[in-house]
């Protein structure tokens, strides 16, 4: 699933205005190209390509912002982005367009 979500194609125009998302960011993934991820404090959506994940803040003493749902993880800390699908890991570094 998670090379599924993750994909070489145009990162997906937004989420849907009514998700209210506050921050938007885009990521680098290596050859795997761009991923975009919006967020607030309850939720984020994951965007790349035409796929879309909804995920939810997860409440955690580990470092930096974790959000997830079901088996997709994601770990926000700084510039780094982490997409976690358990065994696979994927670190992301952000970039100055969004």
């Amino acid at each position: 699933m998670l090379m599924v979500l993750v994909t070489a194609m145009p990162v997906a125009a937004a989420s849907p205005w009514w998700e209210h998302y506050e921050q938007r960011d885009t990521y680098r993934c290596g050859t795997l190209g761009e991923v975009v991820l919006e967020r607030n404090d309850t939720q984020a959506s994951l965007l790349s390509g035409r796929l879309r994940s909804t995920l939810f803040r997860e409440r955690s003493d580990a470092p930096g912002m974790r959000y997830s749902s079901g088996r997709l993880r994601v770990i926000l800390s700084g510039d780094e982005l982490v997409l976690e699908q358990l065994p696979q890991r994927l670190t992301c570094q952000r970039t100055e367009s969004a």
